[in-house]
């Protein structure tokens, strides 16, 4: 058994979709609700947060734990920012079982082993600021970020965050960006199509989505106009109808 539970609704081809940091399985609902309207779309909590607050787990514990959930039936997968990150390396681990890939906002990771040890403190000092101001203040820090700067203020999208301080914060110091291998020289190892999302106004993650398609045998990349870096919150519609049309494909 799975120590993730997969959640479904809507009706068709199934796709899997992975939430961000500090997000849960019930996030994005408008985005959801447009790709349940011809896909059954298959969530789950990722480790740290929802109801797998208490599951801890790397990278790549975690991308097997997502395949022992889906099953053994190749199947869409695409993920925002950390889900985009942990389904980069489900497709890695596992090429068969992945027919398509789409990702938003995410990232091959740190190339230089020195910057990458320094993402590592800075992401272990945020999780130890996490555990001490609580969930409540830090997502109000988090998304005062200048990443999320074009991200309107939304209640239900703030109820459907994680809430579980020492969850998010042990998913920041196992599976954060800085205990994350470089991915570039294994991206020619990703056989099924890939679709990598950005925001227009993302200017970082609009060039990881280049070097992403780039890097993929059968890669693609696309920009959400008016959207910053969670473009499915922003733009959903126009994010939905870009990966609707290349998963037709």
């Amino acid at each position: 058994m799975s120590l993730l539970q997969v959640h479904r609704d809507g009706d068709g081809p199934p796709l899997v979709w992975l939430h961000g940091f500090t997000q849960t399985r019930s996030s994005a609902s408008r985005f959801r609700s447009i790709l349940a309207a011809t896909r059954e779309v298959w969530t789950l909590d990722l480790p740290g947060h929802g109801d797998a607050h208490a599951v801890s787990g790397s990278l790549d514990e975690t991308a097997q734990w997502v395949l022992d959930a889906i099953g053994t039936t190749p199947v869409d997968l695409g993920g925002y920012s950390f889900g985009g990150r942990v389904a980069l390396h489900v497709a890695l681990r596992a090429p068969s079982r992945v027919s398509r890939v789409v990702v938003i906002g995410a990232t091959r990771g740190i190339e230089d082993p020195d910057e990458r040890a320094a993402r590592r403190r800075r992401d272990e000092a945020l999780a130890a600021h996490l555990e001490e101001v609580g969930t409540d203040a830090f997502l109000e820090e988090w998304l005062a970020q200048p990443l999320f700067a074009t991200l309107s203020p939304d209640d239900a999208e703030r109820a459907a965050r994680s809430r579980d301080p020492h969850g998010l914060a042990n998913s920041l110091r196992r599976a954060g960006t800085g205990t994350q291998r470089w991915l570039d020289p294994l991206l020619g190892d990703v056989r099924a199509p890939l679709l990598a999302l950005a925001g227009e106004r993302d200017a970082k993650f609009r060039a990881e989505a280049h070097a992403l398609a780039d890097g993929v045998p059968h890669g693609e990349c696309a920009v959400i106009a008016r959207a910053g870096h969670a473009a499915h919150l922003e733009e959903p519609d126009a994010t939905a109808a870009v990966l609707l049309s290349f998963l037709a494909r």
